[in-house]
C-alpha cells in the first residue's frame, strides 16, 4: 500500500512536468517573433521553462512524501515508516532537489548565456557562402561564455570556503541539524542562496507589479472595438484620406508653383496618416486571423469565446491576490515578532502564532493528496502568470533605460532569452516566498502531527487515539522526544533554512524584500484602479510601428547589435529568413 502511494504521488508529479512542458511552449510560441523564430532558442527556453517551474511544483511532492509517512489523526508514524523507509524517501528527494536546483543555476548561467551568443553568431551570408562552418559558430559563441564559467567556478570556491556565521545558542536539534559540514553541499547553498536573493530583486518589481496589474487587466480589458469593426472603420478611414488628397490635388492643379504651403502641410499630415492607417489595417486583419497559422486562429477564437467570462475570472483573481497578500504580512509580522532567532538565522519562525488563511489552506487540504497539489499549481501559476505581466509591462531594463521589450508576437529571441533568465531567477524567488511566507507551516511539516501523550511502556509510540487534545502540529521549535521519532520536515524547507541559518545575510535580504514586494504590489494595485486602460488602436500602431523599424534594422534588438558588432568586428547580418539556423 505504501508502495502504491508514493508511486502514485511521482506519477502526479510527471503528469504536471508534462502540463508545464505545455504551458511553456505556449507561453514561447505566443511571445517569439514569427520571422525572427530559431530552433534552437525555442527548445532552450521551453527546456529552461519547464525546468523552473518543475522546481517550485515539487514542493507538494515533498510534503506529500514526508507526510506519508504519519498518521495526522493519531499523531504516530505508519508502521511501514520505520527510520530506513524515511530515509530512503528523503534521499530520493535530495537527489532530485540538488539535480533540479544544479540545473536551474547552469540553465541561467551557461546555457542561456551560450545560446544568447550562438544565435548572435549566427551570419547568413556567411553560412550560404559555407564560410561560417559549425565549429567556427560554436567557438565564437563559446569564447564569450568563458566568462560566465568563470563566474560559476568562482561562485562554487567562495561557497566551499566561505566561513560559516551561524550561532547554535538556541538548543534545538532542528537548529544544529542545519549547520552544513560538507563543503560540497555548502558550496550548492551559497551558490543557490546567492542566487535567490539576486532573484528576489527583480521578484520584488516585476513579480509584485504583475500580480497587482493581472486580475484588473482581466477585469478592465474589454475591448473597445471587435477585430473585423475595427478592420471595417480603418478602411472608411483609408478611403476618407485619400479622398481629402485627391481635393487638395484637384485644388491646386494647375495652379503655378505647385501646392500653398498650407495645403502642402496638410498633405504630408494626410499621407503619414495614411501610412499609419495601412500599418493599423494589416494589424487588424491579423488580429482576425487573417494569413495566421492554425494554432493561432484557434487560441483567437478561444479568447473570443471565454472574453463574456473574463471579468469573472478578473474578480476571482482579485480575491485570490489579496488573499495571498494578508497571508504574507501576517507571516511577515509574526516572523519578525516571534522569530527565535531573529536576523542571525534568516527569521526562521518556530511556531506559527498568527493566523495565515492560504497555509491553514493547504495544510488541511494536504491531508487528501492531490488536492493541495492542484491548489499549489494554481498559485505558482498565478505567480508565473504575474511575473510574466510584470515583464511585458516593465519592460528588460537597466535602471530607466529599456533595453528589450516583451509582447505577444512581437519578442525578439534574445529578448526571449533574457526574459528566460529573468524568470530562472524569480523562481527561485518563488520558491522561497511559497516555503517561508505564504504556506510556512505547510511547506516545513504539512498535515504532520505528534502525540504528548505520556508513555504506558518504554520504546512503543504514544497513543492519542482516545486523547485527540494531546496531538500537536509538528514545528521546527518543538524538543519534545516524540516529535524527534515522527516530525519529518521537507527536503525544501530544510534547504532553505539551511541558507537562512548557515548565511543570514541571504536570510535577511530575502525576508525584507518581502515587504517591499508587497509595498509594490499595494502601490501598482490602487494605481492601476483609478488608471484607464489604453486603447488597442495605440498599441496596434505601436505594433506596426516596430515592424516597421524591425524590418529595416533586421533585428529587435537594436541597441544591443551595434555594441555585439563592435566586438565582434563583423558589420550586422540579416535575419529576415523564418526559422533559420541549426
Amino acid at each position: 500500500m505504501a508502495l502504491i502511494q508514493i508511486a502514485l504521488i511521482w506519477v502526479v508529479y510527471a503528469v504536471v512536468i508534462a502540463l508545464l512542458a505545455l504551458i511553456a511552449a505556449t507561453f514561447v510560441y505566443l511571445y517569439q517573433s514569427p520571422r525572427e523564430r530559431s530552433i534552437t532558442v525555442t527548445v532552450v527556453c521551453i527546456f529552461t521553462i519547464t525546468a523552473l517551474l518543475a522546481t517550485v511544483l515539487l514542493l507538494p511532492v515533498d510534503v506529500a512524501l514526508v507526510s506519508s509517512t504519519t498518521s495526522s489523526k493519531l499523531g504516530q508514524r505508519k508502521e511501514w515508516a520505520d527510520q530506513q523507509k524515511v530515509d530512503e524517501i528523503l534521499l530520493t528527494l535530495k537527489i532530485v532537489y540538488y539535480t533540479l536546483f544544479s540545473l536551474d543555476a547552469l540553465l541561467c548561467l551557461i546555457v542561456v548565456p551560450f545560446t544568447y551568443f550562438w544565435y548572435e553568431e549566427y551570419d547568413e551570408v556567411a553560412t550560404e557562402e559555407g564560410t561560417q562552418t559549425f565549429g567556427k559558430r560554436f567557438w565564437g559563441a563559446f569564447k564569450y561564455t568563458i566568462a560566465f564559467i568563470l563566474l560559476v567556478v568562482i561562485l562554487f570556491l567562495v561557497g566551499f570556503f566561505v566561513p560559516l556565521t551561524h550561532k547554535d545558542n538556541y538548543g534545538l536539534d532542528y537548529f544544529r541539524n542545519l549547520l552544513t559540514k560538507n563543503h560540497g553541499e555548502r558550496s550548492l547553498t551559497f551558490s543557490l542562496g546567492l542566487l535567490t536573493t539576486c532573484g528576489t530583486l527583480i521578484y520584488i518589481l516585476y513579480a509584485a507589479a504583475g500580480l497587482a496589474l493581472l486580475p484588473v487587466a482581466m477585469i478592465k480589458s474589454a475591448p473597445a472595438i471587435s477585430a473585423p469593426a475595427l478592420t471595417a472603420s480603418t478602411a472608411s478611414a483609408i478611403e476618407q484620406n485619400r479622398e481629402r488628397q485627391r481635393q487638395l490635388e484637384g485644388r491646386n492643379a494647375g495652379r503655378e508653383g505647385g501646392l500653398s504651403p498650407k495645403d502642402r502641410r496638410e498633405l504630408e499630415m494626410l499621407i503619414r496618416e495614411e501610412r499609419t492607417l495601412q500599418r493599423r489595417e494589416r494589424l487588424a486583419n491579423e488580429s482576425s486571423g487573417e494569413n495566421q497559422s492554425f494554432l493561432m486562429r484557434t487560441w483567437m477564437k478561444i479568447e473570443a469565446v471565454f472574453r463574456p467570462i473574463k471579468l469573472l475570472g478578473g474578480l476571482l483573481v482579485l480575491v485570490i491576490a489579496i488573499i495571498i497578500w494578508v497571508s504574507m504580512l501576517l507571516t511577515g509580522i509574526d516572523k519578525a515578532k516571534n522569530s527565535i532567532c531573529k536576523s542571525h538565522c534568516g527569521y526562521i519562525l518556530g511556531h506559527i502564532q498568527i493566523f495565515n488563511p492560504v497555509n491553514w489552506v493547504l495544510v488541511k487540504s494536504a491531508t487528501v493528496f492531490p488536492i493541495d497539489y492542484v491548489l499549489f499549481l494554481l498559485l505558482v501559476l498565478l505567480f508565473f502568470a504575474g511575473s510574466v505581466i510584470g515583464i511585458t509591462t516593465v519592460g528588460i531594463r537597466f535602471l530607466w533605460l529599456k533595453i528589450f521589450t516583451i509582447r505577444k508576437g512581437h519578442t525578439s529571441p534574445q529578448a526571449l532569452l533574457m526574459a528566460t533568465v529573468m524568470l530562472i531567477l524569480i523562481a527561485l524567488a518563488i520558491n522561497y516566498s511559497m516555503a517561508m511566507m505564504i504556506a510556512p507551516q505547510y511547506s516545513h511539516y504539512g498535515p504532520q502531527t505528534f502525540c504528548d501523550h505520556p508513555l504506558r511502556h518504554p520504546g512503543e509510540q504514544p497513543d492519542c487515539s482516545d486523547h485527540p487534545n494531546h496531538i500537536i502540529p509538528c514545528s521546527e521549535a518543538t524538543d519534545h522526544p516524540a516529535a524527534k521519532n515522527v516530525c519529518t520536515p521537507s527536503v525544501l524547507s530544510t534547504f532553505l533554512d539551511r541558507v537562512t541559518g548557515n548565511f543570514p545575510f541571504f536570510g535577511v535580504v530575502d525576508f525584507w524584500a518581502q515587504f517591499v514586494f508587497l509595498a509594490i504590489f499595494l502601490a501598482v494595485f490602487l494605481t492601476s484602479l483609478f488608471r484607464t486602460p489604453k486603447l488597442d488602436e495605440y498599441h496596434m500602431d505601436q505594433d506596426a510601428e516596430e515592424d516597421e523599424e524591425e524590418g529595416l534594422l533586421a533585428s529587435t534588438g537594436r541597441r544591443f547589435g551595434a555594441t555585439w558588432q563592435d566586438i565582434t568586428g563583423r558589420p550586422s547580418r540579416t535575419r529576415d529568413a523564418p526559422a533559420h539556423d541549426e
